[in-house]
């Protein structure tokens, strides 16, 4: 990584970039790391994981949130990666603590580092069981990023009358099994999120039952997932401009599709900055759930749209023998599964239906 490319990915259409230093509390501390980071042997995921803990104390606009993990999703995805969950974990309980609903002692510590493993999958079951007044969970969870390396978690499990409760859980417990060989991926190869095998692991309730998915941030932290997918397609936009800025006679094609990879990334950044606006706006009849789930689509096709333009204009080179430009490739397809595509499509429809009036 070079210091020129550490620039700060903004929401806002002009100036597009600010130049390295930033805004917002959080993106100018992210573009501080990523200079420290430039040529430094550490593990890049654990100093991420330190930089989460500091981001995750200091008071942000959401702009400045989401600009930071754009920023850092265009040098690294993975680094992204690392810290948004941490960051929506640490979202999640001072929302709980704000509406009053309980959290466990271990929220007040800024020590830990957390992750958010709410996935459901064909597995064993994650079961909570209440017994002698307190709570244990035994089964499996899948897709738990980082758990091998991280302190704590907020689960969502199933008690035995059905019922989904959100908990907080030590992942030191030896309880708690990582199982090795797991994840084969060859994109966010840093970033292990396989299954975790959970043995009567002590959990302490987060929320009353049906606040996990019911509370306003819900729908907000789904769409900062989606500022990460932007920041990682910026990414591979800028090797494309710099690939055609090179040249001295660029092919029409390269700038046809550099035009078109702007446009695309225009419709993300508007999506993106309307979704501020909208949740700042204090719209009582906002359904959070429908705009969570349109800025998504809408960011998640414009990825698409930028990696099949970007590898249309520059052919298999990079792919080959750039190995930066090869990884982002690679951590931008996994990440945006996340958007379950057509499925997700159908869930939007489902829900504009159950609205009720015309949404146009």
């Amino acid at each position: 990584m070079s210091n020129d490319t550490v620039t700060r990915v903004s929401l806002s259409p002009i100036p597009r970039h600010s130049g390295p230093s930033g805004t917002g509390i959080q993106t100018s501390l992210a573009v501080g790391y990523l200079h420290d980071l430039d040529g430094n042997s550490a593990d890049p995921v654990a100093l991420a994981l330190e930089l989460g803990r500091t981001l995750g104390v200091t008071a942000t606009t959401l702009t400045d949130r989401w600009e930071t993990l754009a920023t850092l999703a265009a040098v690294d995805l993975a680094l992204a990666r690392a810290i948004e969950p941490h960051l929506d974990a640490r979202g999640i309980l001072d929302e709980a603590r704000a509406a009053g609903e309980p959290i466990p002692d271990a929220a007040a510590s800024s020590e830990a580092t957390w992750g958010v493993f709410a996935a459901e999958g064909p597995v064993v079951p994650l079961v909570a069981t209440f017994t002698d007044g307190s709570w244990s969970l035994t089964g499996v969870k899948p897709w738990c990023s980082l758990a091998g390396v991280l302190d704590r978690a907020l689960i969502t499990a199933r008690t035995s009358d059905g019922q989904r409760l959100l908990f907080a859980v030590d992942l030191h417990h030896p309880g708690v099994t990582v199982p090795d060989g797991a994840w084969h991926a060859r994109g966010l190869t840093e970033i292990p999120s396989g299954p975790v095998d959970l043995d009567a692991v002590p959990a302490e309730t987060v929320g009353s039952p049906g606040w996990y998915l019911e509370r306003p941030g819900f729908a907000t932290g789904g769409i900062g997932v989606a500022a990460c997918w932007f920041g990682g397609a910026v990414g591979l936009a800028r090797t494309l401009f710099a690939a055609a800025s090179a040249n001295p006679t660029p092919s029409p094609f390269t700038l046809m599709h550099l035009g078109a990879v702007d446009e695309a990334l225009a419709d993300a950044r508007r999506a993106l900055a309307e979704a501020v606006a909208v949740i700042q706006s204090g719209d009582t009849n906002l359904d959070r759930a429908i705009l969570a789930k349109q800025i998504r689509g809408t960011v998640a096709r414009a990825c698409e749209t930028v990696m099949e333009r970007v590898g249309h204009a520059l052919g298999p080179a990079p792919l080959a023998l750039d190995e930066s430009h090869a990884k982002r490739v690679a951590d931008l397809q996994l990440y945006i599964r996340q958007h379950h595509a057509e499925r997700d499509d159908a869930g939007l429809g489902q829900a504009l239906v159950e609205q009720g009036a015309t949404p146009w």
